[in-house]
Parts: structure tokens; sequence; C-alpha cells
């Protein structure tokens, strides 16, 4: 199933349930990932970005949620967590980093980087194998931490 697919499935059974919290998300999402398509550009949207749009939306939603927390305003705080939730269903697992660690050992080795002068092609290589599944800063530790 694709994942514009498993949107629209989640979609049917949220209206099925009456739940306006995930009807909202999921048609929040949906609108995203328009955009991104009719953006001009004619190129087709990957998995690798609809994670990247996902995760901007998911950074945008914990940057409202704590600015209305801060502001004391409960009732808009209580949207963007609801709306946060529905967006995290559909991001991968975030790997740990020990999980990290073993995965970025593997590909050190099946780049064949022997120093830090060859981060750039293992972060390269980390980019298309791990999409959206690491933050991007701890990957680029743990590869500094491994190359030295």
């Amino acid at each position: 199933m694709t994942f514009e697919e498993r949107i629209n499935e989640a979609l049917k059974e949220a209206m099925k349930a009456k739940d306006e919290a995930t009807k909202r998300g999921l048609r929040e999402i949906k609108a995203q990932i328009l955009l991104a398509k009719t953006d001009g550009s004619g190129a087709e949207i990957d998995e690798e970005r609809e994670i990247q749009i996902l995760q901007k939306m998911a950074k945008q939603r914990r940057d409202s949620l704590s600015i209305y927390v801060e502001q004391d305003r409960n009732d808009l705080a209580d949207k963007e967590r609801e709306e946060l939730a529905v967006i995290e269903r559909f991001l991968p697992k975030q790997l740990d980093a020990d999980e990290l660690t073993v995965i970025l050992t593997a590909l050190i080795a099946e780049v064949g980087a022997t120093s830090p002068k060859d981060m750039g092609k293992v972060m390269g290589a980390a980019t298309k194998q791990l999409a959206g599944k690491a933050d991007g800063k701890l990957v680029a530790e743990i590869v500094k931490k491994l190359l030295q």
C-alpha cells in the first residue's frame, strides 16, 4: 500500500468514526503532499520526500505547541497535540543511537570509508538508506565519531 493509499484509508476510517481531529490532521497531510506535487517542477514525490514533508509538519506542530503551552493556551495546545499525533502515526519509527551505530558501522565498511575525509560519501549513503528513520544531526555525530 502506498503512502497516499494509507492516508486515504485512514481518512475513510476517521470519517466513519466521526473523528474530527484525525480528519483534520489527515486533510492537512494530504494538502501538504498535494502542494509538493504541484510545485510546478513536474517531479514525482517519492516516499523519502513524503517523509520529509511529514517531519517538517511535525516540527511545525511541536514549535506551535511549545508556544501555546508557554502562553497557557490549552485549547490550541490540545489541537496541536491531536494533529501531531496523527502526523506521527505515519512517520517511520526513529532509530536510537545504538541501532544507528550498528547500521552506520556496516555502511562505513560498505562504502570503504577510512577517514573523516570520507564523511560526505558516508552521509550520502546514509541519507538514502535511513530516509526518515533517523535524525540527521545524530547520524552526523555518530559517523564523525566512527571515522575518527
